[in-house]
């Protein structure tokens, strides 16, 4: 295939016209949303106006088009789900009790370490091909659900196995303080997970800190080895307490920290000025204990807002960006573009991929998605998958049955 054209769309997200960075969600208003084209080379982004010599030429009349949608924070590989808490959540029972009485994390260690590595991986590639039909083009993956050496190396050789499996570009996570295993203090557990974070093979490290898992100086400790490694660092803060680890760490140089449904209002202002991403993620904040991040402030700060489905077993069963983004709209008053720039552009920089991914601008990989219908119809009709067609690296790799007739040229 030479080329594909994308052309007749109501609809082509744009980056702002002045050309200028525009990570910061105040910016996010700037987005264009006009009528037009686009054109694929091979695995590269050709232009915004429509090929007449492309060998694939998809009618977008009616659709709108963006850039391929980037999940920040999933926890995939995982194995089996935990249904039976979520009654408790919903109905307030907090999760560190449920930890206690051996559900959240816990509860998953086992059943990883009860599955064979086929079935972990065939669990994974099931929900991957979900977030494929959903527009999901690009995706993050941790470790964690180990709580051993010998299990956390599993984790992070079956996240690299999954990587090579799916379509879509995928990094590692190495989350190796996630929780406290039996028998470990917390102090001895990070010793180990000092030391898993030192040698696996990883793109970034991260951190849950909580009164169930970590503290403040283990943050510390990791943003030392994160430095010593030349790796980016991610922490897991203010879930359910304010524990004031976003202040910990910006001075550590994280580049995300993620939840935040409890920062101190103390914090806000200086992680929006900061270059820190913040990442919300509203699949995991239940009605019934009302733990919602301080959105709309945020984004009015000009914090780089991001938005990942924080898809895993326990809090967020979610594998649908579009699902989130109706949740953002809904519990944060967030527009439709702010939550869109929030999990494509500004969800690629947490994962050191905002050059080749997030956006449609000549000269990046050709991922891109086909929606149904306009933009502000995503968030509206909450629940509905409105993707008809995605590609990645400039290949159709998944169309919906009653779109086909949209592509000219398919052989």
């Amino acid at each position: 295939m030479s080329g594909v054209s994308i052309e007749n769309a109501a609809e082509v997200l744009r980056p702002p016209a002045d050309g200028l960075p525009y990570l910061r969600s105040d910016r996010a208003g700037e987005l264009v949303l006009d009528g037009g084209a686009v054109a694929l080379d091979g695995d590269r982004i050709a232009g915004l106006d429509a090929d007449a010599t492309a060998t694939l030429r998809i009618d977008a009349t009616g659709c709108s088009v963006l850039p391929g949608f980037v999940d920040c924070h999933t926890h995939l590989p995982f194995a089996g789900w935990r249904a039976e808490e979520y009654e408790l959540k919903v109905t307030g029972v907090p999760y560190e009790e449920i930890a206690r009485r051996g559900g959240g994390i816990a509860s998953s260690a086992r059943a990883f370490g009860a599955a064979s590595d086929e079935e972990v991986l065939a669990q994974a590639r099931g929900l991957s091909a979900d977030m494929l039909r959903t527009g999901t083009t690009t995706f993050e993956g941790k470790t964690g659900y180990g709580l051993s050496v010998f299990a956390e190396r599993r984790a992070a050789r079956l996240g690299r196995d999954l990587g090579l499996e799916v379509v879509q570009s995928t990094t590692l996570t190495g989350l190796f303080a996630h929780a406290v295993p039996d028998g470990y203090t917390a102090d001895g557990w990070m010793d180990e997970a000092e030391a898993l974070a030192r040698s696996a093979d990883v793109d970034a490290l991260d951190i849950y800190v909580e009164s169930v898992a970590f503290a403040n100086e283990h943050l510390e400790r990791l943003g030392a080895v994160a430095r010593e490694r030349g790796l980016p660092l991610r922490a897991h803060v203010e879930q359910f307490a304010e524990n004031r680890s976003v202040p910990v760490a910006l001075a550590a140089g994280a580049r995300s920290v993620d939840h935040l449904a409890c920062l101190h209002p103390d914090d806000l202002g200086p992680l929006a000025a900061s270059e820190t991403a913040a990442v919300l993620l509203p699949g995991a904040e239940f009605l019934g204990a009302e733990r919602v991040a301080p959105a709309r402030d945020l984004a009015d700060a000009g914090a780089i807002c991001v938005l990942g489905t924080d898809l895993n077993p326990g809090t967020s069963p979610v594998a649908s960006l579009p699902v989130i983004v109706g949740l953002a709209v809904r519990r944060y008053g967030w527009t439709a573009r702010e939550a869109l720039l929030a999990c494509t552009l500004n969800a690629a920089h947490v994962l050191g991929m905002a050059g080749e991914a997030g956006s449609l601008e000549r000269g990046k990989r050709a991922d891109v998605i086909v929606l149904d219908a306009p933009v502000a119809q995503v968030p509206y009709r909450f629940g509905r998958n409105p993707v008809c067609a995605v590609l990645v690296a400039g290949r159709p790799v998944w169309v919906r049955p009653d779109s086909a007739w949209r592509l000219e040229g398919a052989a």
